[in-house]
């Protein structure tokens, strides 16, 4: 495998971005050029992951600050005072296998630290199930401290990741 590039997401990847969540929309949700501006404008943390020069994912994280309507978001929000949520992190599934989102997450990882962020938030799908998600953020140390119920067909685990040397 060559080398991943990780970089800040700029408006020439949101096809790319757009086109990646389309087909990841099950396990985050829909967005459209819209929600994706309004997004990247609040991100705390935006950047993709490029193989060969191609954007192969992306990863979008918001703070305690963003001004972002959400569940998911104002779930935590309720519960913490300072925080990074990671909104989405989507990445193509030829290259699911690459090791390209625990790159993404060791770099989130590292700005958070030096950003002092005490902690990182997440949430993935219970119902429907993705045990792809569970066992990722697992292998990377989030816990659960919650389940929200979001409608009839789709239930979420909360999950928080303490970094002790913020």
């Amino acid at each position: 495998m060559n080398e991943a590039l990780i970089r800040a997401a700029a408006p020439a990847d949101f096809a790319r971005i757009l086109a990646l969540n389309a087909d990841a929309e099950v396990q985050t949700s829909a967005l459209d050029l819209a929600r994706l501006g309004e997004l990247d404008q609040q991100a705390w943390y935006h950047r993709v992951v490029e193989m060969d020069g191609v954007v192969s994912g992306f990863l979008l994280v918001l703070d305690q600050r963003s001004q972002i309507e959400g569940a998911n978001f104002e779930w935590f929000l309720a519960r913490y005072s300072h925080f990074a949520y990671v909104d989405r992190i989507v990445i193509d599934r030829r290259s699911t296998s690459n090791g390209l989102g625990s790159a993404l997450y060791a770099d989130l990882i590292r700005q958070a630290r030096s950003s002092e962020v005490p902690q990182l938030c997440c949430e993935y799908n219970l119902q429907p199930p993705n045990p792809g998600s569970a066992a990722f953020h697992a292998r990377h140390g989030f816990v659960e401290v919650g389940q929200q119920q979001l409608s009839s067909s789709k239930r979420v685990s909360m999950q928080r990741l303490l970094l002790a040397d913020a």
